[in-house]
């Protein structure tokens, strides 16, 4: 509508100035090219115009997208807050869980030390009462250690048997003997009978058919002495043959191989309290 009204007024401005006067070709082509230059004046800002519009439509349609997004990250910040925040209540009740359980397995810690203490102290104290009992029995191959927590009482087999007998002689008996009055004030140990032999072959000994059989028959005898002569309860008894497979040292002299020849009382305490503890 502008565009044509501005085209009616320069019509009838010409016509206004034909009537009453006559342009020169000069000036009449001078105000032709105003009118062309207004008139593409005119289309630039209608084009300007769409193109301002266009840019405030998108601008409109990023904001759309850009609150929708801001909305969206909200909603995901929220939803991971309340997840953290469960995450800290349930990390805090597994902290709490693993600290109560690590007081737990100390104290349990400190009874085994305790009970560990205990039994390395009766282990020392049961130790030096052998030693006094049998003090004159150590020239004869008498020996008693601890190894492992456990007392060894070490015995020659010259000081208990004749040679290739199962026999105990009368100063095996008397070493045994008093070894029996020192382990029935200790009840609460365990004793196990082990026979050793050095690695010659048995020859002439009738039933004896090796050295497996001598170890064994020699372990039964003193375990047989020990509970029917002495009577040290049998349940706390165990007896077993070891043959010439753990020897003391080397079987290539006299010496070293009547070492390796003895029988070998262990002595253990009960450590049923221990295990219970362990097994908690």
């Amino acid at each position: 509508m502008k565009k044509i009204s501005l085209f009616l007024f320069v019509a009838l401005l010409a016509s206004a100035f034909t009537s009453c006067v006559v342009l020169s070709p000069k000036k009449y082509k001078a105000l032709l090219a105003k009118q062309d230059s207004l008139s593409n004046g005119w289309t630039q800002s209608q084009l300007m115009n769409e193109n301002l519009e266009s840019l405030i439509a998108k601008l409109r349609k990023d904001t759309t997208g850009l609150s929708s997004a801001l909305n969206d990250m909200k909603s995901r910040y929220s939803e991971m807050d309340n997840n953290y925040s469960k995450l800290r209540s349930n990390s805090s009740n597994e902290i709490n869980k693993l600290s109560a359980d690590l007081k737990k397995r100390e104290q349990r810690l400190k009874e085994v030390e305790e009970i560990l203490r205990k039994r390395d102290e009766a282990t020392n104290k049961l130790k030096e009462k052998l030693q006094q009992a049998l003090l004159g029995f150590t020239k004869n191959g008498l020996t008693v250690e601890i190894k492992n927590g456990k007392v060894y009482v070490s015995l020659t087999d010259k000081l208990l048997f004749p040679s290739g007998s199962i026999i105990i002689d009368e100063k095996g008996k008397q070493a045994l003997t008093q070894l029996a009055d020192v382990l029935k004030q200790q009840p609460e140990i365990n004793i196990a009978v082990e026979g050793h032999t050095d690695s010659q072959k048995i020859t002439n000994l009738g039933q004896i058919k090796d050295n497996w059989d001598l170890s064994v028959l020699r372990s039964t005898s003193v375990v047989r002495f020990l509970t029917e002569i002495c009577k040290v309860q049998p349940v706390r008894m165990t007896a077993t043959g070891k043959g010439e497979y753990q020897p003391l040292g080397p079987n290539t002299s006299a010496e070293s191989r009547s070492k390796n020849r003895r029988i070998e009382i262990v002595l253990s305490p009960k450590l049923d309290e221990l295990y219970d503890l362990i097994k908690q």
